[in-house]
């Protein structure tokens, strides 16, 4: 569990989730993407991004150094 609240994968989520929410915007833009498929690669980003965040702040509970 340590190791999913070190800075490293805390921030490699972040932008992992930032890329994929990217991607769908320019990919549906480009006509790659229909509007579904560019509504789900949206929405996993968020969720990637969201578990980023809610291990930020667990990592902050419970005191592990950066």
């Amino acid at each position: 569990m340590d190791v999913l609240l070190t800075k490293s994968v805390v921030v490699a989520l972040a932008l992992i989730g930032a890329l994929a929410s990217i991607c769908a915007s320019v990919l549906q833009a480009r006509g790659k993407l229909d509007q579904i498929q560019g509504r789900r690669l949206n929405r996993v980003g968020y969720i990637v991004m969201g578990a980023s965040m809610l291990l930020f702040v667990l990592a902050g509970l419970r005191g592990v150094p950066g």
